[in-house]
Formats: C-alpha cells, sequence, structure tokens
C-alpha cells in the first residue's frame, strides 16, 4: 500500500467550477460586515479629494449626507465618523471636543434625523482637537493618561447625547474604557456601544488618514500610547482587559501587516473583533493599480476576505462602497 493518498485524494476536484469553489469556500464577505469611515469638515456644499487616498473626500456636513445615503443604499450598515477641526479651535483641553454644538455632535445629530437606522459610530480621541495633534492632554512634553481617558469619557457622553450608537475610542489610554463605560451608564446611556481601538499600533501606515484629518502629531510620536509593532501578546492582554471593562467590540488597528494580531485576539475575547483597513494599505493598493502593477479590484477583494480568514467579524474600509458594488 502506497504512503500517498494521490490518486483517491485530489483537492482540485473541489476546484473543478466557480459554483464547487463557491459551495465549499471557508469564508465568505458580506456587506453586512462593513463600517464606512467618513471625514466631516466644517462649511457648506464642498467635497474635497484627500490627495493621498484617491477617489476618498472630506464631506462638509450637507455633503456628507448626500454620500451616507448612498452608503445606506448600498446597504452598507454602519458608518465610523471622524470630524476635522479648524486650528483655531484647537487648544490642549478638548474644549472643542466637549461643545454640545460642535462639528461631531451636529453631524451624528443630523445623520441619525436622516437615518435613523444607520449604525453611527464616532471617534472618540482628542488628536482633531488638540493643538499638540496627540491623544491626550500634553504636560511638559508627557502625554497624561488619567487626565486624558477622563476627557474622553466626557466627549463619549456628549457623542451619544448626540445620537452616536457607538463611541469609539481610538486614543490607547489606559483604563478609558471603564471610565467611559460608567460615564455612560451614570447618564443614562445605557445602549450606546463601545467599540474599543484595544489594540492600535504606532504604525506608519496612518500617513494619508492624517493628512484627511490634519492630525500629526505636533513633537514625538505616539510610541508611548499606541503599541509596538512587534508585540502580540500585548494586544490580547489589552483586548482581555477592554473585554472585562465593558467594552462591546474589540478593534486591532491597522489590518493587513496585522492579521495575526487579529487571530490571537479572536481566540482571547468572546466579543465581535473589528479591524481597520487604514489609510496607508487603502494608499498602497491604489497606487499600484494606478500604475498598472495590480488589480485594484482583485487586490482589494482579496485583502477584504483575509481579514474574515484571520477572524475579523467586522472591516472598517476605505473600499466599503466599491466592494459593497461589487458583491
Amino acid at each position: 500500500m502506497s504512503h500517498s493518498q494521490f490518486p483517491y485524494s485530489r483537492p482540485r476536484r473541489l476546484r473543478i467550477s466557480e459554483n464547487v469553489r463557491s459551495m465549499v469556500a471557508e469564508h465568505s464577505l458580506s456587506v453586512n460586515d462593513f463600517i464606512a469611515p467618513l471625514f466631516v469638515m466644517e462649511g457648506s456644499k464642498e467635497k474635497v479629494e484627500i490627495p493621498s487616498m484617491p477617489n476618498y473626500y472630506r464631506f462638509t456636513q450637507d455633503t456628507l449626507l448626500k454620500e451616507v445615503e448612498e452608503i445606506q443604499k448600498l446597504g452598507i450598515p454602519s458608518v465610523l465618523l471622524f470630524a476635522k477641526v479648524p486650528n483655531e479651535k484647537k487648544d490642549n483641553e478638548g474644549t472643542e471636543a466637549l461643545n454640545p454644538k460642535g462639528l461631531m455632535q451636529e453631524t451624528v445629530r443630523a445623520i441619525k434625523k436622516e437615518f435613523p437606522d444607520l449604525v453611527v459610530m464616532t471617534d472618540v480621541a482628542m488628536d482633531p482637537y488638540s493643538s499638540y495633534g496627540h491623544d491626550g492632554i500634553v504636560k511638559e512634553g508627557q502625554i497624561l493618561n488619567d487626565e486624558s481617558a477622563e476627557l474622553l469619557a466626557k466627549m463619549a457622553v456628549s457623542h451619544a447625547e448626540a445620537g452616536a450608537d457607538f463611541v469609539a475610542p481610538s486614543d490607547m489610554m489606559d483604563g478609558r474604557i471603564l471610565l467611559m463605560r460608567e460615564a455612560l451608564e451614570e447618564m443614562g446611556y445605557v445602549n450606546t456601544g463601545i467599540m474599543a481601538y484595544s489594540a492600535k499600533y504606532a504604525s506608519s501606515y496612518y500617513g494619508p488618514f492624517r493628512d484627511a484629518l490634519d492630525s500629526k502629531p505636533g513633537f514625538g510620536d505616539k510610541k508611548t500610547y499606541q503599541m509596538d509593532p512587534s508585540n502580540v501578546t500585548e494586544a490580547v492582554k489589552e483586548a482581555v482587559s477592554d473585554e472585562q471593562e465593558g467594552a462591546d467590540i474589540i478593534m486591532v488597528k491597522p489590518g493587513l501587516p496585522y492579521l495575526d494580531v487579529v487571530r490571537a485576539v479572536k481566540e482571547s475575547v468572546h466579543l465581535p473583533v473589528a479591524v481597520y483597513n487604514v489609510s496607508g494599505e487603502y494608499a498602497m493598493i491604489k497606487a499600484a493599480a494606478e500604475k498598472g502593477w495590480l488589480n485594484e479590484k482583485e487586490a482589494m477583494m482579496e485583502a477584504l476576505i483575509a481579514f474574515k480568514r484571520a477572524g475579523a467579524d467586522l472591516i472598517a474600509t476605505y473600499f466599503a462602497k466599491d466592494a459593497a458594488r461589487l458583491l
């Protein structure tokens, strides 16, 4: 008896046609997996392309609502909102971040009024509002943890008040999930969810995003609070801790270079895991496709299914609309 299973085992039999391949596919993509990130800016009737993110835009509130309508028509269930704040409104106290009539708060109200069923998630972090471009309050060159976490909890309440379905803290301060959960409960926002950026790495793949929001750090880098790309056990520790502190969804960011982290986190928590397919990953595929080096649609779909294969339940991606059209 030969030790080889061939010719009785021929894996190619299950690849013989499109129908057979579909029947035995282990993972599939659906529009329900997508969260579409959106950038809002002050002003009206404007839509400005982000130079490092071809075909992606910053919108004023009125044009953003048209974009949201299109997103909803495509069946995408959720948007993740980021606000671009003019420099004169930035300080080291996050004053504008807590303004009940601020850009983020007013935009959430406008979206929820017109599209009550859409799941609206909001970015909770100080960097768009900080004169230093950091995710927390700065004192003598240090990013303060506890004072920043207190401020972020107030921000979360202010977004919940405006109607946000989920707050998405992207700051990486220790203990901020517990403070947010407590603050939301205390103010009666018991149904407002928290999508925690639990494992957010100090990555070079955020470059185009910082162009989009004009939120580059004014000094130093973010390595004292965002994670070291060398670590995965630490990511699991962060995720488990956020789950215990009251997060509803755990996120890993960036995506493609961190698929092993997605898998490790998925195996360690009992919550849905989201992954953020970040601006640099989007820009790489776009740039290579523009040069004719890659087939954009195929590369996009391959990247998105990779997230599902790694264990992600949800994908925040700038490709949401394009992928939804193909699906």
